[in-house]
């Protein structure tokens, strides 16, 4: 019998390194998304800037579509935590507006300035100002770190209010990191300083759904196999805890064009996000 053991976590964590062009996408995605901004800006569909916190990072990107809105999306973005910010992924709200939703994109405080489980109540309070904004149902979606933010709102000790989780049709988590266990073990903890007590209240794959919650976990075929793993993990609890759930792994998508699933309105992620 073949047994896998992991001796290399940096490795198993490594994105970019085993994508080619991997070094390339940053850039494409910046002007992908002040291209978006610019166009959005100019037919009055976007609000840019709008403070939700008192950081520095605290605001978000507000984009509208065409007449009234049905209700808001909420992006967040990935980077291990200590990277990116919203200007990166403006671009990715083409398909949600398609289908007549508003989209929020907010940065947030990068680790080692903040503990993860600031970032958290950062995020509860950036989709909190969003939803205050926009009426109706709120859809969450992040990719990697996002992805463990956006399910972190979804849980019993979720830092949102009542009202606004009672709001939320589904959660998608794209790439999504669910439990914090493994990170402590990579090189990136030097910067994340992540401690096991706060691996053990801030992963949501520790942690139980809140509510009615439905989650989509969404991942690359291609993609590094702990990311895989660490999809499926947090859709499989969570449906032993009462959550409806899934896991879907897109074929022939790695951890940095997953997400660009979200640019077309009948691509199967946006029409799981927007049904």
């Amino acid at each position: 019998m073949l047994m896998h053991q992991i001796t290399d976590w940096d490795d198993a964590y490594a994105n970019g390194v085993h994508i080619p062009g991997g070094a390339d996408y940053p850039a494409k995605w910046a002007a992908q998304a002040k291209q978006f901004r610019q166009e959005l800006s100019a037919s009055g569909h976007a609000e840019l800037d709008i403070e939700y916190g008192p950081g520095e990072r605290n605001a978000l990107d507000l984009f509208h579509p065409t007449g009234t809105a049905k209700g808001l999306v909420v992006y967040v973005h990935g980077g291990f935590w200590k990277a990116f910010d919203k200007s990166s992924w403006s671009h990715l709200a083409n398909g949600p507006l398609a289908h007549g939703y508003s989209v929020a994109m907010p940065s947030y405080t990068l680790c080692p300035d903040i503990r993860i489980g600031g970032i958290t109540d950062e995020i509860a309070d950036a989709v909190t100002a969003a939803a205050e904004r926009v009426s109706g149902p709120v859809h969450l979606t992040g990719h990697s770190a996002g992805g463990h933010l956006v399910t972190r709102m979804v849980c019993r000790n979720t830092p949102l209010k009542a009202d606004i989780v009672e709001r939320i049709g589904r959660t998608i988590s794209i790439s999504g990191v669910h439990d914090l266990r493994p990170i402590m073990r990579t090189e990136m903890n030097d910067t994340l300083n992540i401690d096991r007590m706060e691996a053990l209240t801030e992963s949501p794959a520790l942690l139980e759904p809140v509510g009615d919650t439905r989650l989509i976990c969404w991942v690359g075929g291609g993609e590094r196999a702990e990311f895989v793993r660490q999809n499926a993990l947090l859709a499989s609890i969570w449906k032993g805890l009462g959550a409806a759930t899934v896991a879907v792994e897109e074929p022939d998508r790695h951890h940095f064009n997953i997400v660009e699933g979200l640019q077309e309105a009948d691509h199967p992620l946006t029409c799981a996000l927007c049904a």
